[in-house]
């Protein structure tokens, strides 16, 4: 073996003598992994078991029942409504939010003057809570003293006017507009990084070869925000599945269960009607339809990402 070999040889192993882990490392690390193993580890494998039992979550009476609330899930109507609201409120969360974030992205991206108040402005409702978002909503959407019903009154349009919150028609329509205003000023600013890193130079070689503004957008500013897209769309899909706030403050989940989603209905059957081993296996399959979108959507959107 040549002496460069040798020496090279010597050199990785002398380096990987300095980088072996110290014991004392361990100190540090064990306090946050004691908290993560009381908090995360520990109620979770709980929550695998509690999900084959009829607990209801005071009492010690913990029966194992086996399938049985698996089954339940399965065959019932109220579940099944409360999927398909989730799957209609998510699918519509993802397309109209990230739509409008985009557009905003480059509106602000295109002013010159006072860019930075807009920004804020449309940044702003996504600092308010769920709760105070849902309030704010429920007082404007008020069939008897809503500034929604007011404003058309005013109009004339009093025919137009409805129970926007109590009317199964419109309740979910409601919670779906009030979300998308919320939401859309988070990953607007996500898809500005990303309109910002895209070469200016790229469009402008466009403009010159003649491309219309839509042809830009189609060929090279949407191609190269794939990555950005990528990640809002995974967001706000886990986002859209887990919405519960303003359910709650606007709905109840009513009128009847028309605006009831899986985990609304998880917090309902779990803390309203004490049943919390049922509750315990719906929340396990909420996890896995999460899980599985969630690697389906990666891997489907990843494939189209552009490397710069």
């Amino acid at each position: 073996m040549s002496a460069p070999v040798v020496q090279s040889a010597k050199a990785y192993t002398s380096l990987r003598k300095k980088k072996k882990w110290p014991t004392y490392a361990l100190f540090f690390i064990l306090p946050a992994f004691i908290l993560y193993t009381l908090f995360v580890i520990v109620p979770t494998l709980g929550s695998v078991y509690y999900s084959f039992t009829s607990w209801d979550g005071i009492s010690s009476d913990v029966r194992f029942i086996g399938l049985a609330n698996f089954v339940e899930i399965w065959n019932s109507p109220r579940v099944r409504n409360a999927l398909q609201n989730t799957l209609v409120l998510t699918i519509s969360l993802v397309i109209l939010e990230n739509i409008l974030a985009i557009l905003l992205a480059m509106l602000v991206d295109k002013v010159r003057w006072f860019s930075k108040l807009f920004r804020s402005l449309f940044y702003f409702p996504t600092l308010l809570s769920g709760i105070v978002m849902g309030f704010v909503w429920a007082m404007m959407l008020n069939y008897n003293f809503g500034v929604v019903n007011g404003i058309l009154s005013k109009m004339g349009l009093e025919a137009i006017t409805v129970d926007w919150l109590g009317d199964p028609r419109y309740a979910l329509l409601s919670i779906l507009l009030s979300t998308v205003w919320k939401g859309a000023g988070y990953y607007m600013i996500i898809y500005l990084a990303g309109l910002q890193g895209i070469p200016q130079e790229l469009n402008e070689a466009a403009s010159i070869d003649g491309a219309s503004s839509l042809q830009q957008f189609r060929h090279i500013t949407f191609p190269l925000l794939a990555g950005s897209v990528t990640v809002c769309m995974v967001l706000s899909m886990i986002s859209a599945l887990k919405i519960f706030d303003q359910i709650a403050v606007m709905t109840d989940g009513g009128p009847g269960f028309e605006t009831e989603t899986l985990t609304y209905l998880i917090y309902k059957v779990g803390f309203g009607e004490l049943r919390q081993g049922f509750g315990t296996a719906l929340a396990m399959v909420l996890f896995f339809i999460i899980l599985i979108i969630t690697v389906f959507q990666v891997k489907v959107l990843q494939k189209r990402e552009v490397e710069m």
